[in-house]
């Protein structure tokens, strides 16, 4: 059986269960197993994705969580350099990473995104995970 992770920061806790919830139903409605893993914010994304991927146990990660902007530039440092992260950790080591992280201008647009619609983020970012795993199979590219 597939084994997947889930990292999502929870500087947003109503945010990050929504996300999480949604990441998981779609998991487990792939028959996969997963695991969730927190941590507090955006910017720790990276780090966690790739303590997950170089434990061996996964097949792939969904990164989640959000990132609302504020009065500073702070939003623009947090979003690229998470965005950036992430896609290193998956282009070194060929193991799926997605960026579900919310990058929005506020709570309203963040709500909109975060489960129950067509605009579901923890749920497309399990996904494209699912996507790419079963490319890296088809391929059969090296782990």
């Amino acid at each position: 059986m597939s084994r997947y992770a889930i990292v999502c920061a929870t500087f947003y806790r109503d945010l990050a269960d929504r996300l999480i919830a949604s990441a998981t139903a779609a998991f487990e409605e792939a028959g996969a197993e997963v695991d969730v893993f927190e941590v507090p914010g955006a910017y720790e994304l990276p780090m966690a994705a790739a303590y997950a991927v170089d434990s061996e146990r996964y097949d792939g990660v969904a990164c989640l969580g959000a990132v609302i902007r504020g009065e500073t530039t702070h939003y623009d440092y947090v979003c690229g350099e998470a965005a950036r992260g992430i896609m290193d950790v998956q282009l070194s080591t060929g193991i799926p990473c997605a960026f579900g992280v919310l990058t929005v201008e506020n709570m309203e647009q963040a709500l909109a995104r975060a489960g129950g619609d067509k605009r579901d983020q923890g749920r497309h970012a399990a996904e494209a995970v699912l996507a790419l795993a079963a490319l890296s199979q088809q391929l059969g590219t090296p782990e």
